[in-house]
């Protein structure tokens, strides 16, 4: 078979990194790599990985960037996030990820070279499955590599972040916090849980025009799973019924519902892409819209502890205002 000069230059790369993983097993120097000293081994969804039992040099690929920085993580390097992520983080947060030297705009445009580079000594990546499978080895070549599949649970994704790279004492406290909100909202509005049917609305920029969604993933699925709120959602094994684009002449329908939510921006304006829907006079006409039962709320994202507070926070300032069923 012949090599084209990128793929020997990966092999030379390859067999490199090989030896050096080799010679580190037998004692490493302080500019070492993979240095030897305690170990543990983690589960991962790739299996059980041993990695160092206090790694300094993490790199995060695809979508452990921003959790594992949530938790109080610093990486030497990181795969890119889209800007409109980086700005519902925290200033602190920020500044860690520009901090981290850039190893590939996604986990399947990773510059090889560049990340063995930093001498990690554990690698955490979250990506599609075949996109993992055509890095896995080169991964595997450079530090412990942990990978877990885009269907993974966020809270165990971030329970395994945390137990790889050694920050579980900030996993600890968000959720100690995320209990506490989460005890609180049970009890302050047991009555309007138990009584209330919920319907979350919502429209992305990837919506066909003049569409919108009854959305049952994201933050919503923290009102429905963790706190029992009443929302419509998929039948097991049916496809989420966000996937669907209703017409907007079906807003209508949405007056059986005795609650709407749907997405707002930090300073709790609809969201740009939601925008559209609210502007309708259907929209505008709708009972739960008329009597102040219409609740806007704000989610940084669902898939660390982090944004997922700030979505209770918004969803008990929302519950605080709504008016009394008649």
């Amino acid at each position: 078979m012949t090599m084209t000069p990128l793929r020997r230059r990966g092999a030379a790369l390859a067999a490199l990194l090989s030896a050096a993983l080799v010679l580190s097993a037998c004692g490493g120097s302080g500019d070492d790599p993979n240095p030897a000293g305690p170990m543990r081994t983690v589960k991962a969804g790739n299996g059980s990985v041993d990695v160092p039992a206090d790694p300094q040099r993490v790199v995060t690929i695809g979508n452990t960037t921003l959790p594992f920085i949530d938790m109080g993580g610093a990486p030497v390097g990181v795969t890119e996030v889209t800007a409109s992520e980086l700005a519902l983080i925290p200033e602190k947060q920020k500044a860690t990820f520009k901090a981290a030297t850039n190893v590939g705009s996604s986990g399947d445009q990773v510059d090889m070279e560049k990340l063995a580079g930093l001498k990690p000594d554990v690698i955490l990546a979250q990506l599609p499955d075949s996109e993992f499978a055509q890095i896995e080895k080169q991964l595997k070549s450079i530090a412990p590599t942990l990978f877990w599949g885009l269907d993974t649970e966020w809270k165990t994704l971030a329970g395994g972040l945390a137990e790889a790279a050694n920050v579980t004492a900030g996993l600890s406290a968000q959720k100690a916090e995320f209990d506490k909100k989460i005890t609180k909202i049970k009890e302050t509005y047991r009555k309007v849980i138990d009584e209330t049917s919920f319907v979350n609305v919502d429209r992305w920029e990837s919506s066909d025009p003049g569409t919108f969604s009854i959305a049952d993933f994201g933050c919503v699925e923290i009102a429905q799973d963790d706190i029992g709120m009443n929302f419509p959602k998929a039948a097991d094994g049916q496809d989420p019924l966000g996937w669907k684009f209703l017409p907007f002449e079906q807003i209508a329908g949405l007056s059986k519902y005795d609650v709407i939510t749907y997405p707002v921006d930090a300073e709790g304006k609809p969201k740009q892409a939601f925008a559209p829907v609210v502007e309708t006079n259907t929209w505008k006409a709708l009972p739960a819209v008329n009597s102040g039962r219409a609740l806007g709320l704000f989610c940084a994202g669902n898939n660390s502890y982090g944004p997922v507070l700030q979505y209770l926070d918004s969803l008990d300032r929302a519950l605080a205002t709504l008016p009394a069923k008649k």
